[in-house]
């Protein structure tokens, strides 16, 4: 006999109206952020989906492209309603919600009760407990159907989380979702300065940092930087908001926070064959340009897979070590073979601050590449707080303020050494005063593999 668990706060954290909740679950969805690569763990929060929805749809928008390749969910949140001495397993076959049932892994959850002393069946820590059912919808959603590994967290430690997750780690099938929300019933200057912190924390995957002030969800937050360390994952900041933001006032408003960490060979260094094989293609390109006026057709199946995957690229012109043309994608939205054929050839003929290269330039050019990072947002509240945060000489920049944008390549700090200067002629490249400040900027930084 089946024994599913019904949905404990439908009707109340989200609709139960199975048509609502879906057109809900997609508004959200189509909102989202979309993330770089392909996740192996997001955290997203777990308040009302009038609250966390929003934010919530930025860490699934994420996992939305892997539906058919993910067939299995560790989902691990904190247990707010009953006291669990570690981390709590549940017994039922199933989960419900109002999109239908999502089944169990029973016998690989029995595997771990039997294997770590710390997880244990305690049903009665599921019964209502919302932090894992409200990233269901979301799951069944954007997967369709999968198996559900569930688990509350209550006394155990951050060890004891990573020795978990490591032990469920699996590879592509297998997906992590850490169920949290950030600070609490702060005023909104406070929660924004908290969870900016919390997000570059995170970021930055610095566990011992984080306390139950920063996060309800801190224990499994922490246990997966620890695993996320040892398995080399990269971790990208989706969306950061509260509820000042989306629904509510902003005298005692609650943080969320979204978040994707990626398997290390998303973006590992570029082997030397590689690299040469990518210069060559970006010359081709231009001799293709000259000859034919668009850009070398490329077949990224032909390349290998580590660097066939979406990737951004600056491509630099140099001749008789003067620049000569400089073009580049800051986000990654197509493969990186021909991301580098397409910069390479508006490099040398649609860099507006140059004329259109020649084919008596050809011999004497110099190209140099560049490979992006996924650029990350930097938390701050003052330009003094943003300035400490720079590395001179590693850091590449994206500054953004309303329609205004402007990007320095690392390789600039070799003309302005300083951060202040550095910052200042950045602002002017975007059409801003060197001075300007507001609240609403915001500035990405990134890193830049480059030969």
């Amino acid at each position: 006999m089946r024994n599913v668990r019904p949905a404990a706060v439908a009707g109340s954290f989200y609709t139960d109206n199975a048509g609502e909740l879906q057109r809900q679950l997609s508004a959200y969805l189509r909102d989202g952020h979309a993330a770089s690569n392909r996740p192996k763990a997001v955290i997203a929060p777990h308040a009302g989906y009038i609250y966390s929805g929003p934010v919530a749809g930025s860490a699934y928008a994420a996992v939305a492209p892997l539906k058919g390749q993910i067939r299995r969910v560790v989902l691990l949140g904190p247990a707010h309603r009953v006291y669990v001495a570690g981390i709590a397993a549940s017994s039922a076959s199933a989960f419900a919600t109002p999109l239908g049932e999502v089944d169990l892994d029973q016998d690989a959850i029995a595997t771990l009760v039997g294997e770590f002393p710390f997880v244990t069946y305690v049903d009665a820590a599921h019964a209502a407990e919302h932090s894992l059912e409200v990233q269901l919808p979301f799951l069944q959603s954007i997967l369709g159907d999968f198996k559900l590994l569930p688990f509350a967290v209550g006394g155990a430690t951050p060890p004891q989380v990573e020795r978990l997750l490591d032990r469920l780690w699996g590879g592509p099938e297998t997906l992590i979702v850490i169920s949290s929300d950030l600070s609490h019933y702060h005023d909104y200057d406070t929660a924004r300065q908290l969870d900016r912190y919390t997000s570059e924390r995170i970021a930055q995957f610095d566990p011992a940092s984080l306390t139950s002030d920063h996060a309800c969800g801190q224990i499994p937050i922490r246990g997966l930087l620890r695993a996320a360390v040892k398995h080399g994952l990269r971790c990208e900041v989706l969306d950061v908001r509260n509820s000042g933001d989306t629904a509510g006032s902003r005298d005692r408003v609650v943080g969320y926070g979204a978040y994707a960490l990626y398997e290390a060979d998303e973006e590992g260094e570029t082997p030397t064959p590689i690299r040469r094989r990518l210069t060559k293609l970006a010359r081709d390109s231009i001799v293709h340009g000259l000859e034919q006026g668009r850009p070398l057709p490329v077949e990224s199946t032909s390349w290998p897979a580590s660097v066939r995957r979406p990737g951004a690229s600056f491509v630099t012109l140099n001749r008789h070590q003067q620049l000569r043309g400089c073009i580049g994608s800051l986000n990654a939205h197509r493969p990186l073979p021909l991301d580098i054929a397409e910069n390479a050839y508006s490099a040398a003929f649609k860099d507006p601050r140059f004329q259109p290269l020649e084919a008596s330039e050809l011999d004497a050019l110099e190209i140099h590449i560049s490979r992006l990072s996924v650029p990350q947002p930097l938390q701050y509240s003052s330009p003094s707080q943003l300035l400490a945060q720079l590395r001179p000489g590693i850091d590449g920049l994206i500054l953004r303020e309303g329609s205004y944008r402007g990007t320095f390549l690392p390789s600039v700090w070799e003309s302005i050494p300083e951060r202040d200067a550095f910052l200042a002629q950045l602002k002017r490249k975007a059409g801003l005063p060197a001075d300007y400040w507001s609240d609403t900027i915001q500035v990405e930084r990134y890193t830049t593999e480059c030969w």
